[in-house]
């Protein structure tokens, strides 16, 4: 496990490994790390904005839980992205197939109930 870690802050675990790709494979692997790291920080941005902004709703501290889930996802998705942009690089580097990943399901399927819990909070608040 640590030996995964590692390779995330030490560029010469990555670059040492197998022979180096195309550069263009690189970059584009760069792109899809960013664009993770770009959908955390949307995530704890909405987390912030669910703890400061949101008005009490009609479930007791569900908007505290809603923050907290939104902040721990973020967090979640920013070390699942350089986690992936590792990996990556060195199936590119060893000619290994590129591993496949069930985190994009699981963080939309996590987020559609994160949306549905919203919504049946604003109904309740609407009804009373």
């Amino acid at each position: 496990m640590f030996g995964g870690v590692r390779q995330w802050f030490d560029p010469a675990g990555v670059d040492g490994v197998g022979r180096p790709p195309d550069y263009r494979f690189s970059l584009a692997n760069e792109r899809t790390f960013l664009a993770w790291i770009r959908t955390g920080l949307a995530l704890i941005a909405g987390g912030l904005a669910c703890a400061q902004f949101l008005p009490p709703l009609p479930i007791e501290h569900l908007r505290e839980v809603l923050a907290v889930a939104l902040l721990v996802l973020g967090a979640v998705v920013a070390i699942r992205a350089v986690d992936h942009w590792a990996r990556i690089e060195r199936a590119m580097r060893t000619g290994a197939d590129l591993p496949a990943s069930r985190f994009p399901a699981i963080l939309a399927i996590v987020v559609a109930l994160g949306a549905i819990l919203l919504v049946i909070a604003v109904l309740l608040q609407a009804v009373r």
